[in-house]
């Protein structure tokens, strides 16, 4: 392999590389966009509104936690034998 050969695939190499960098780039900001969209969206909530979605994520933290708990739970009885 010669060296003008090396380059040449190195360079190809790095040319690839930074347009899949920059398509990743390109989501992260659309992303980060969209994030902020809905940030002000729920800036702009009325205070009823605002109320319903915290309880609503409340209640979707509680079933979360119960999950982990039965499942942790499930753990030590199949650790135990039972």
């Amino acid at each position: 392999m010669g060296i003008k050969k090396f380059f040449k695939e190195a360079f190809s190499d790095m040319k690839e590389s930074a347009k899949a960098q920059h398509e990743v780039d390109k989501a992260n900001l659309e992303a980060t966009k969209a994030e902020s969209k809905a940030q002000w969206e729920e800036a702009k909530m009325s205070p009823k509104a605002r109320q319903e979605k915290m309880q609503k994520e409340r209640e979707a933290q509680i079933a979360e936690a119960n999950a982990r708990k039965e499942a942790a739970e499930e753990r030590i009885r199949a650790a135990k034998g039972e």
